[in-house]
């Protein structure tokens, strides 16, 4: 199956960062691409959390949605559309949202919905990051079939950026026997450049499955500098395809027999205890 991740650098204008993921997302169709994804956020990046509750949607409404549907219809694509503000209703504390992760088929139809589950919180003195301040937590694993023109059906975990760092999660993932992860980010430079390639191999080899990251990757407007160096990592921990920085789409075709191979050769996944 040929995957497409798209790395982009999203700044803080909705309809001009729909512009941008609807080019690069025809560029992974003109190149065979049958699933693409995109990056966390990839509709905003604003200058304050708060932003993105000014364009939060409602579930099967709404310009983002819209984008993603009409996009996967018209290109024929698969699209796991990163992540987008979905309405969370209200608390003591005023709106909230779910960071949803929601694949579309190439109909156009929304086939899954996964709501982020752990909130990134970060305060090393200098940079300071907490999500729950805006977001509301998802609290279920999801998982979703697509049938490739490789002939394998491919089941797919889908988890969002600080999920990242809980290994639990992409375990319950391979108990339900997924082949392959999507990883929408957008990793702080801080913290990516310490771990973002060290837990995405981690990620593939513990659990024997492609993974497929795709982060936010440079300098915005709103002056965060993201990580970037989305990539496509083998069950055996092999990088196939890597982008440091800048909007770029990765293009690399996963073999399902290589994904055979490497679980019959090392049957970790059979042995577990606990």
């Amino acid at each position: 199956m040929k995957v497409a991740v798209v790395q982009m650098v999203s700044g803080a204008g909705r309809d001009a960062n729909l512009l941008r993921a609807r080019s690069l997302l025809e560029q992974a169709a003109r190149q065979g691409a049958e699933l693409a994804l995109l990056p966390e956020h990839f509709a905003l990046l604003g200058h304050q959390d708060h932003d993105k509750l000014a364009i939060r949607e409602t579930p099967g409404q709404g310009p983002i949605q819209d984008c993603l549907a009409q996009a996967a219809r018209e290109l024929g694509l698969w699209i796991a559309g990163g992540t987008l503000p979905l309405d969370a209703g209200e608390d003591e504390s005023g709106a909230r949202a779910y960071n949803s992760a929601l694949l579309y088929s190439p109909q156009g139809v929304c086939v899954a919905r996964y709501d982020k589950i752990h909130l990134f919180r970060f305060d090393n003195g200098r940079e300071r990051y907490d999500e729950a301040r805006t977001l509301r937590p998802g609290t279920q694993p999801v998982t979703a079939e697509l049938p490739s023109q490789d002939g394998h059906r491919w089941r797919l975990g889908l988890s969002v950026c600080y999920d990242l760092r809980f290994p639990e999660l992409y375990r319950h993932y391979a108990r339900a026997g997924v082949d392959l992860l999507l990883v929408p980010s957008a990793f702080t430079y801080t913290t990516g450049q310490a771990h973002w390639e060290l837990l995405l191999r981690s990620r593939a080899i513990e659990n024997l499955a492609f993974v497929a990251a795709a982060g936010q990757g440079g300098v915005h407007e709103n002056g965060r500098r993201t990580w970037g160096h989305s990539m496509l990592v083998d069950p055996w921990g092999q990088i196939l395809a890597v982008r440091p920085e800048q909007e770029a789409v990765l293009l690399v075709e996963l073999d399902a027999a290589r994904l055979a191979q490497c679980r019959q050769q090392l049957p970790a996944l059979g042995h577990r205890v606990l």
